[in-house]
């Protein structure tokens, strides 16, 4: 097995460590690979998709990250059909319905995605065409 090494801020390994305590992992890098196997079978089921896609996407985000966040969105204003939107202890939450093309699903996933303004960002699809 390879080992890898990353860097965490204190605040976070705090955060990561209260997570293995509650989730029960007896170590992180059995939570770490968890999570990394997660991540990876959400990208296998992107790329799986072929054709007309409809999907619902979650994202929350700190309410001062709103502008951010919504630049990225607007370049993605034909695929998003509805946008619901929530205020909640200082945090947004956002509830997009997306139709758009599988391609376009991916590349709205993994800008989301890579945003330093979003915490995290989850979807179903809801509709394939294959």
């Amino acid at each position: 097995m390879e080992i890898l090494s990353i860097s965490i801020d204190d605040s976070s390994l705090k955060q990561l460590n209260g997570i293995q305590k509650k989730l029960g992992f007896k170590s992180r890098s059995k939570m770490l690979r968890n999570a990394i196997l997660s991540m990876m079978k959400d990208y296998e089921a992107l790329d799986s998709l072929k054709g007309k896609t409809d999907a619902v996407f979650v994202l929350a985000y700190p309410e001062n990250e709103k502008n951010k966040v919504s630049d990225v969105l607007h370049r993605f204003e034909d695929a998003i059909k509805t946008e619901l939107h929530q205020h909640d202890y200082g945090m947004c939450i956002d509830v997009l319905n997306i139709s758009t093309e599988a391609k376009e699903v991916r590349d709205i996933f993994s800008e989301l995605k890579r945003s330093k303004s979003i915490h995290s960002v989850t979807y179903v699809i809801i509709k394939k065409n294959v």
